[in-house]
């Protein structure tokens, strides 16, 4: 039987690239599509792919009032998606969390929830296979040097800093070891604003400007030498498409949540 996929932010960047895929894909089946600024429309027509028989709503529940899903594939905002996500789970639908610019702290919500209702929830700042490689070499660096700041790169008009990515890879690396600091944040002399944000004991900075798309590095430093792990994205969301659909696979298997396709792909670092 084909997994029943319902993708919120459907006509979207990434959200609209997955759901053409899952239209085309034997072992799926695209039961729902949420968009509301295009409520109303056959997602088919409104992908360009001629009618398919699903009609875009603008809520998870009118979705779910039509035909039931096995999992929601979210790629939409940070203030709807977390709320969603715990419908989802509220109604016997697994989640892949592909929206970014949720904390750790509405992970934690997310996981017990996943837990207490005995589903899986998968989420990445980034679903892509060679983003989820970058994050886990930098996870592997981490064991052996002491020192890291991150830089996060995107377009002038994003929305969250840092990335998804950059806050999900800042919280693991704290989690493998300790960062050490020189000098502490609080004994510079100017802007302590001027040394980034301090996310899982590690500097973040955001870059946010015109020509970027998402690229981030981790810079691990020793004396006489440095380390640096980078990862740039392309304009297209065609990287995110794999990673997405294989975690659609692997939610089936799974309770509780994981976060991070480098854990999906490689477990805990």
């Amino acid at each position: 039987m084909p997994i029943k996929v319902c993708v919120a932010g459907a006509t979207g960047w990434t959200g609209g690239l997955v759901a053409r895929h899952i239209l085309e894909a034997s072992e799926f089946e695209l039961v729902g599509a949420i968009a509301r600024r295009d409520a109303g429309r056959d997602i088919g027509e409104a992908l360009g792919v001629g009618k398919v028989g699903v009609v875009i709503v603008s809520s998870l529940d009118e979705a779910l009032s039509k035909i039931p899903a096995d999992v929601l594939i979210d790629y939409t905002h940070p203030e709807s998606v977390k709320a969603r996500t715990l419908s989802a789970l509220d109604h016997g639908m697994r989640a892949i969390v592909g929206t970014s610019g949720l904390t750790a702290i509405d992970y934690d919500e997310i996981a017990q929830r996943a837990e207490a209702r005995g589903l899986g929830v998968i989420a990445a700042g980034n679903f892509s296979i060679t983003a989820a490689l970058a994050k886990h070499f930098a996870l592997i660096a981490a064991r052996y040097l002491p020192s890291w700041e991150i830089i996060d790169y995107a377009g002038a008009n994003k929305i969250d800093a840092p990335s998804g990515t950059v806050q999900e890879l800042a919280e693991a690396l704290g989690q493998v070891a300790h960062n050490e600091l020189a000098l502490p944040v609080e004994g510079i002399h100017g802007p302590k604003e001027a040394r980034g944000a301090s996310i899982g004991g590690a500097q973040v900075h955001s870059v946010r400007l015109p020509s970027y798309v998402i690229a981030f590095e981790a810079i691990f430093g020793l004396p006489h030498e440095r380390l640096t792990i980078r990862h740039d994205a392309g304009a297209g969301a065609e990287p995110y498409v794999s990673g997405t659909l294989l975690a659609a696979r692997r939610v089936m298997e799974i309770t509780g949540l994981v976060r991070g396709l480098d854990t999906l792909l490689f477990g805990l670092s």
